[in-house]
């Protein structure tokens, strides 16, 4: 098994993706947290990720050849916890403690002694930034590690989302790869009643970036599209991923209440069993 190469478990990206939204609910639900439809649209883009794409080591995380992951939308946090626990970052016993007193695992995407957790996100608007500093350090030192990152499509109202768009391609970072969560809501409404974002990907191919949109769920459309970046030689690269809000509980699909809500009770119960009986 090479980790270098992104393999980093015998779980195929469908099993992975599964175990993640698992995690996730009884997390979120644990912990009586929110933010619970965000990570479960996001699962299968950080499955496949962690399965097919990034080159890492969970027994070196610190590794500096090591491919970069931002979850710049960072109140999706379980979502990547999960993939870590999976992937043999950290023990999955951590998972029980998910933001609660003494955790390690904040409610919001924490690195602070976090093995493979790169930025601490949450603050929506940074992390395609700082992942454009990451990429240009890098192509600096002649370091052959990328930087992934994905922003939630609400994000993508803010105006430093955009001033990072205008900066990588400036300084032909083909070795960053913006990845969008598309699930057409965000935190008070559907994204094209609160801005409306259309042209997604035609923006980003305006600001210089090399862009492909596919279905966020369809992983081998999702694993096909990672391994092939970049598309162009010099041009850094965007997917826009279009996703289902809530993905997986079909209570919680475009669903508004659940970018609030936590899965508790007989919710919780109803949505493992959903989970479980899925393929």
């Amino acid at each position: 098994m090479n980790r270098e190469l992104g393999t980093l478990t015998r779980l195929s990206t469908a099993e992975l993706a599964k175990r993640i939204r698992q995690h996730s609910v009884r997390m979120t639900g644990r912990a009586n947290a929110s933010s619970i439809a965000s990570s479960l649209s996001a699962a299968d883009i950080v499955a496949a990720l962690y399965n097919k794409a990034l080159r890492c080591d969970p027994q070196r995380p610190d590794w500096s050849g090591r491919d970069r992951f931002i979850m710049s939308k960072g109140h999706a946090s379980t979502a990547l916890y999960a993939a870590l626990a999976e992937c043999g970052f950290f023990p999955l016993e951590w998972l029980e403690g998910y933001y609660q007193d003494g955790s390690l695992l904040g409610g919001h995407v924490t690195h602070q002694d976090v093995p493979g957790v790169d930025l601490s996100t949450g603050s929506l608007g940074h992390g395609l930034g700082v992942g454009a500093g990451m990429a240009l350090a890098a192509k600096r030192d002649r370091n052959q590690a990328r930087v992934f990152c994905l922003l939630g499509d609400g994000e993508c109202d803010e105006g430093s989302v955009w001033e990072a768009a205008l900066f990588a391609p400036q300084h032909r970072l083909d070795n960053l790869v913006a990845i969008v969560d598309y699930n057409k809501f965000q935190a008070m409404g559907r994204v094209n009643e609160v801005l409306d974002l259309e042209p997604l990907a035609g923006k980003w191919r305006t600001f210089g970036w090399a862009a492909r949109e596919l279905d966020g769920h369809d992983i081998p459309a999702l694993e096909d599209a990672l391994r092939e970046v970049p598309y162009e030689t010099g041009r850094p690269s965007c997917i826009v991923a279009h996703t289902v809000k809530g993905k997986g509980v079909t209570f919680m699909e475009n669903n508004l209440q659940w970018h609030y809500r936590a899965p508790v009770g007989d919710d919780m119960v109803r949505a493992l069993k959903e989970l479980e009986q899925a393929r």
